[in-house]
């Protein structure tokens, strides 16, 4: 199993790390150099499609790292709603406020709000964009 794959290669950040990653659907890792690492377990058709779209980004001095495209974290981030993920988010829309694909990022997260019946983070999601592009 993945899980425990990685909790051989990596330290838990917390106790009871696999039982944790198996419900709640996310292992808590720490790297070699003491940073947090968030493992995404999949079981969403969104997920695979997120996957779908990541793409490499090449950090000097030639480690490559997979990445979610902005439209997907964006949607990630406002279906967390924590606060940090909030902050976060008016930073990705302002770095990238003219080439995000709404239609895409709304066609994503819609359903997924449904699905846990919290409509509110479309809602503040949208607030936060008409105020980003009137600070434009």
């Amino acid at each position: 199993m993945a899980v425990d794959r990685l909790l051989a290669g990596f330290r838990a950040r917390i106790a009871g790390a696999r039982e944790f990653a198996l419900r709640q659907r996310v292992l808590l890792l720490w790297s070699s150099e003491g940073v947090g690492i968030d493992v995404a377990l999949g079981a969403l058709p969104f997920e695979e499609r997120c996957v779908g779209r990541a793409s490499d980004w090449t950090i000097p001095p030639g480690v490559v790292l997979r990445t979610c495209c902005a439209e997907d974290l964006v949607v990630l981030k406002a279906f967390a709603g924590r606060p940090q993920d909030w902050i976060d988010l008016e930073s990705v829309l302002v770095r990238q406020r003219r080439t995000l694909d709404w239609r895409l990022i709304v066609e994503e997260l819609k359903p997924l709000l449904d699905w846990r019946e919290t409509p509110e983070p479309l809602q503040k999601l949208q607030q936060l964009r008409s105020e980003v592009e009137k600070g434009a």
